[in-house]
């Protein structure tokens, strides 16, 4: 499977709330995920994050996915029923290796998501 398929298999079990499908697409032992605003070393803790979130998810809209090998890039509209925030737009750099995410990198307007939870942030450090 290529690359760019693997990572648009796991955004579309995001999108749909299939956490359990979409953690099948990430390593299990070396995963990192680094936003601007938090960091999880497991794919259980970053899905516990997303899982929590998917009460306000509106829809995950897709807007481009293009690959350069094992590197993966995403711009991504995250779509939320949170009138307060309304709305963020996401660009995402996957790493894939051997049909397994290993690493996601976001990026995205921080403060708006700090406001959300008023400053209660998870981190894996």
């Amino acid at each position: 499977m290529q690359p760019k398929d693997v990572v648009e298999q796991f955004i579309a079990d995001t999108r749909a709330h299939r956490f359990d499908e979409a953690k099948a697409w990430l390593v299990a032992d070396g995963f990192e995920y680094v936003g601007p605003n938090m960091h999880f070393l497991s794919p259980d803790d970053m899905l516990s994050y997303q899982f929590g979130m998917a009460a306000i998810q509106k829809d995950l809209v897709l807007r481009q996915l293009s690959a350069d090998g094992e590197h993966v890039f995403a711009i991504l509209d995250y779509r939320t029923n949170f009138e307060p925030i309304g709305d963020v737009r996401l660009a995402v750099w996957f790493r894939v290796r051997d049909d397994k995410i290993q690493t996601v990198e976001a990026f995205y307007n921080a403060a708006v998501v700090e406001n959300m939870l008023g400053g209660n942030l998870p981190s894996a450090n």
